[in-house]
């Protein structure tokens, strides 16, 4: 695909609000990466600090790319231990502001992720069809949403428009995987002991 959208993409922000958007992803990102590897060595642990476990590892998980926590499996995991519904709706949540780093980094105007193969036509479905393209993106289990984020940023998508569409999706998404984590792994505890 061309790149005859990136000729419309807005002009970047003034340098006072580029220079604090910036320093607020720095941290944002620093922050996520150090909660990260305290979260991976702890994940056994996570069922004793209940829906607050939930929302923070829904957030590191998604304020990070460089080291992973896996929030979906969190979620399907927690999701057996607590309320389904509530571990969904938490968890998406706080993957949706986790999401906000990849926001932050395209409204700065880094845009590495032009190199993307995918790019041009995000950049072009979230022209196009904005908010929906964030709520169905969020929806789906995929590493594209980051790109699709930044691309979001780069855009000047409204921050509220953004985080309302992307929660959406994430709380839809993470309802089904805790749910389907409390039958599956709820009958797998009771299966060889019967009901």
């Amino acid at each position: 695909m061309d790149t005859k959208h990136n000729d419309s993409l807005p002009s970047q922000p003034s340098r006072r609000r580029l220079t604090v958007v910036r320093a607020v992803t720095a941290v944002a990102v620093i922050a996520a990466l150090i909660a990260a590897v305290v979260f991976r060595q702890h994940l056994d642990e996570l069922e004793h600090y209940g829906y607050a476990a939930v929302f923070l590892v829904g957030l590191v998980s998604n304020a990070t790319l460089i080291l992973p926590v896996p929030g979906l499996a969190v979620s399907s995991v927690l999701g057996s231990v607590f309320n389904p519904w509530i571990v969904g709706i938490v968890a998406g949540a706080g993957q949706a502001l986790g999401e906000l780093t990849g926001y932050l980094a395209g409204y700065s105007g880094h845009t590495w992720v032009s190199d993307h193969p995918r790019y041009d036509r995000l950049v072009h479905w979230m022209q196009r069809y904005g908010v929906l393209t964030v709520f169905f993106l969020a929806l789906l289990p995929n590493p594209l949403f980051d790109v699709a984020g930044m691309i979001a940023g780069v855009l000047r998508l409204r921050v509220w428009k953004f985080l309302l569409s992307c929660a959406a999706g994430k709380m839809i998404k993470n309802v089904l995987f805790a749910v389907a984590g409390s039958y599956g792994i709820g009958a797998l505890i009771r299966w060889p002991f019967g009901d």
